[in-house]
């Protein structure tokens, strides 16, 4: 996918009545097979088509009994990824529990989301302070879609203090599957990995991560209870309102070094008017 297919350039006008031309998003439908059974369609931005394919399958636990994947299809005229196994699948049940979620651009699980997660623990990694403050900064200054058009949220894969691949989307659960398909396609470890999103830290945001075995999550943003219920469950660090020198942990706070120099790290001003946030 081009970057001229990503943003498409409007003509409008600014508060003062002075025209603009603003860079927005480009959105469309992209529909999931998997092997001939068609899966869900999601809204998207329309890169990387496979990796989101690949990783929603994944994140549904679509993949588990098929085998492995032998081909992955994509026709870029109709819009449609079909994502083929070694063995034929059935999920014409798992289909009929479809719900949608507090996603952005509507996120799409299932009524057994939770299945896979009982008893799982994720393994004990460290995670270093100074990596949250130096990844924070490192991401925030990253050229990306969303500093020239805005209206999406980004997701980034991230060893130690060091960011490896940069993935955006209209929702933030496309942005994670993309992830979690580049990961599997590249054979990729997840035990010393921490997942940086953009978005809120929901139920469905923590299972994804579950699922893909990432031990750590954080963002800027804030939480749901459930979120932080969930990774407690399976033994997730979730690290939010991660801003300036400030963040907050509400699971997980064994794995944290507390080895940064704050007088280092550039502070960003508190939000005025909302009492308790960072």
């Amino acid at each position: 996918m081009t970057g001229s297919r990503l943003t498409r350039q409007v003509v409008g006008i600014d508060q003062t009545g002075a025209r603009l031309e603003q860079n927005v998003v480009e959105e469309r439908p992209l529909t999931i097979y998997l092997n001939s059974q068609e899966i869900v369609t999601a809204m998207t931005i329309g890169d990387y088509p496979e990796y989101l394919a690949l990783g929603f399958l994944r994140n549904q636990g679509m993949l588990e009994g098929a085998g492995a994947v032998t081909r992955i299809d994509f026709d870029e005229e109709l819009d449609v990824v079909v994502v083929r196994t070694e063995r034929a699948t059935d999920h014409e049940e798992k289909l009929k529990k479809k719900t949608r979620t507090s996603g952005c651009a509507v996120g799409t699980v299932f009524g057994d989301m939770m299945e896979g997660l009982e008893g799982k623990r994720l393994p004990l990694a460290e995670l270093r302070t100074s990596w949250l403050y130096a990844l924070s900064a490192k991401i925030n200054k990253t050229p990306s879609l969303y500093l020239s058009a805005g209206a999406i949220h980004g997701t980034v894969l991230c060893c130690e203090d060091q960011p490896l691949v940069y993935m955006e989307d209209v929702g933030r659960h496309n942005a994670v599957d993309k992830i979690s398909g580049w990961m599997l396609q590249n054979g990729a470890s997840a035990e010393d990995k921490i997942l940086y999103t953009t978005g809120r830290l929901t139920s469905e945001m923590v299972i994804k991560c579950a699922h893909m075995g990432i031990p750590v999550l954080a963002s800027r943003s804030g939480f749901t209870a459930w979120g932080v219920e969930i990774a407690q469950q399976v033994g997730m660090t979730l690290i939010g309102r991660l801003r300036g020198q400030r963040f907050q942990c509400l699971a997980g706070a064994e794995r944290i070094v507390w080895d940064a120099d704050l007088s280092a790290v550039k502070d960003e001003p508190k939000r005025a008017g909302r009492k308790g946030a960072a």
